[in-house]
């Protein structure tokens, strides 16, 4: 059965049914998370050779978008767990990789910080506000991270800090959610649709491994650019959405990009 009839059976008999009361009580769509891990649609985007559907934006965006018809909680919580795990698929270990694949692991964005919306890319660069710090082969990450989607929902966050060792930039790590040192307030206080859980995510500090950092460091503003924003615009773009996800609004250079300009990025 192809993608496409595993997704059209969740979309119908789990996603839509269950929309209105996602919205109403503003419950995190556990169930529809848990039937689209079931068919294949988390790891839509991971390697084949891992199990996954090895397939890429166009696809991921289709089923954005119908799933945004039905329910937009649902959907806001894919589109940030698609634009992580391209990175995750790009710079993550293979155990992580094979867990999304199988369906087991839904990741989110944890990017914006300060004051959303008013901090360029290049100021975050120059003086981002969160911090990293090596001591042996562990790191304490200290921000707070705004908008962030599947808020204590999701399996981990794909997290920026200050980098560690060269002098600007920024270095990106993959951050387990539901580690004990991340406080998350009890009722969400972001802006994305009701039922997201989207909040803020504070660390002071949360411990991670040196290894869990994706790409060089220093270099997450580049892969920001070139791989997440990218993401977002087109994943937006198939739901009808001209804003920027705000994930990564403190992370934009401007005005946003059409979602082709900011393909030939990357």
């Amino acid at each position: 059965m192809s993608y496409r009839n595993a997704f059209s059976d969740v979309l119908t008999g789990v996603i839509a049914p269950s929309a209105e009361r996602t919205g109403r009580e503003g419950r995190f769509p556990r169930g529809s998370v848990t039937a689209l891990g079931h068919a294949g649609l988390l790891g839509l985007t991971v390697s084949a050779e891992l199990g996954g559907g090895g397939l890429g934006l166009s696809d991921a965006a289709e089923v954005v978008a119908q799933v945004a018809r039905a329910c937009p909680a649902t959907a806001a919580v894919l589109q940030s767990h698609f634009a992580a795990v391209a990175v995750i698929e790009a710079y993550g270990s293979r155990w992580l990789r094979g867990e999304i694949a199988a369906g087991r692991h839904l990741s989110s964005l944890a990017l914006a910080e300060g004051d959303p919306g008013k901090q360029g890319v290049h100021a975050q660069a120059r003086e981002p506000r969160s911090t990293a710090a090596r001591s042996g082969d562990v790191v304490a990450l200290r921000a707070r991270k705004h908008e962030v989607a599947a808020a204590a929902e999701a399996d981990s966050y794909v997290w920026s800090s200050g980098p560690l060792a060269v002098q600007d930039g920024l270095t990106l790590w993959v951050v387990p959610a539901h580690a004990s040192d991340l406080f998350v307030p009890a009722r969400p206080d972001g802006g994305g649709p009701c039922g997201s859980a989207t909040s803020t995510v504070f660390a002071d500090p949360v411990l991670v491994p040196a290894d869990a950092m994706l790409g060089p460091d220093g270099g997450g503003l580049d892969v920001v650019l070139r791989t997440v924003l990218p993401w977002l615009l087109e994943l937006q773009a198939a739901v009808g959405t001209a804003a920027i996800h705000p994930s990564v609004a403190a992370a934009s250079p401007g005005p946003a990009r059409r979602p082709a300009d900011s393909l030939a990025l990357s």
